[in-house]
């Protein structure tokens, strides 16, 4: 029996595999049982995922020589296959923050897409990492999401963690996955939520009218389970400062929540944030706001921090990025249009 566990989906980067041993099945290795099983693997990867503990026999970490038998519950975490796109290595500078022998924390700027696709083939995040990480085994596979184990919007800036080896790789997102990982991100948002702290929940699917852009399903008929928590850190007149802590990893999920709440962010053209929602009629303001949607010319949201468990020392590491120069910008404009209105 199998079943891609979409439910329960805990990353877009990633899916759960779950099976029921067949009550004939003959005692066979569980790498070769899981090659057999799914698709566009290999038995190394597979033994990697079992390194990692990312395979769970009768909910028990299982090594890769471990011989299944009739009726065992087998699951196992794994990131997407690879995808046939030539990644051209391109030396593309990198605001890197901690970089060792197992994994890179970097900032990445607004603008820059991470991975290759949809008319993106080159000047992306991974095309760097190939230039910048061109003598180790996995940017030598051609890979599409080598070393990515999450992910951030082409507009959004901030925080990212690069796996350089694929144990790290399987250990980071084995965290991802059982959501250990902390996420912190900042962001403007029109007007001032009525809650100063609060969780939005809503499953988020693609828009059906609009395949490009998500989509809130309160009722969870569609979409997958989502969850953001909240707190306002700021008010700055018809717009507010708050910080967001995901639960998922959903895609466009901050965005597409406080739109939800009829909250948008801040120039965010994909979900109605880039008209002026809240304030006045005055000639004056109107120009105040485009002014602000010039210096910010994207949604107004960046991954300020993260948390997560060193996959090679076991340590917990601690990261945080400071509001880049447009964010901060406007803020500042914002505080004194409040203070002189």
């Amino acid at each position: 029996m199998t079943k891609p566990d979409n439910i329960d989906d805990r990353d877009e980067m990633y899916e759960h595999f779950h099976y029921e041993v067949d009550k004939g099945q003959s005692p066979i290795r569980i790498d070769k049982y899981l090659v057999n099983k799914l698709e566009n693997i290999s038995r190394s990867r597979v033994k990697n995922a079992a390194d990692a503990g990312n395979i769970l026999v009768n909910d028990k970490p299982a090594k890769s020589n471990y011989k299944v038998k009739p009726a065992d519950i087998v699951s196992i975490v794994m990131s997407y296959p690879p995808r046939e796109i030539e990644i051209i290595p391109e030396d593309i500078p990198l605001d890197i923050l901690y970089e060792d022998d197992t994994l890179i924390v970097l900032n990445k700027k607004a603008g820059m897409v991470v991975h290759p696709g949809h008319g993106n083939f080159n000047g992306t995040l991974v095309n760097a990492l190939y230039y910048h990480l061109k003598d180790l085994p996995m940017f030598q596979s051609g890979e599409m999401r080598a070393g990515l184990v999450h992910r951030l919007d082409k507009n959004t800036s901030g925080l990212l963690i690069i796996a350089k080896t694929d144990i790290a790789h399987n250990m980071l997102a084995k965290q991802f996955f059982n959501r250990t990982i902390g996420r912190k991100y900042m962001a403007l948002v029109w007007g001032e939520p009525k809650q100063a702290e609060g969780t939005i929940t809503g499953n988020i699917g693609r828009n059906p009218k609009d395949r490009i852009k998500m989509f809130v399903f309160p009722d969870g008929s569609h979409g997958k389970h989502a969850v953001t928590h909240y707190k306002v850190l700021e008010n700055l007149g018809y717009i507010s400062l708050v910080e967001c802590k995901l639960e998922t990893g959903r895609t466009h999920q901050i965005r597409v929540h406080f739109q939800y709440i009829k909250h948008p962010l801040f120039n965010d053209k994909d979900y109605g944030g880039n008209r002026i929602l809240r304030g006045t009629t005055f000639t004056k303001y109107k120009q105040f706001v485009q002014n602000c949607f010039k210096m910010l010319p994207r949604q107004a949201l960046h991954a300020r921090s993260l948390e997560f468990i060193h996959p090679a020392t076991g340590k917990l590491m601690a990261f945080d990025s400071n509001l880049p120069d447009d964010m901060a910008t406007v803020i500042e404009k914002w505080r004194k249009y409040t203070e002189n209105r």
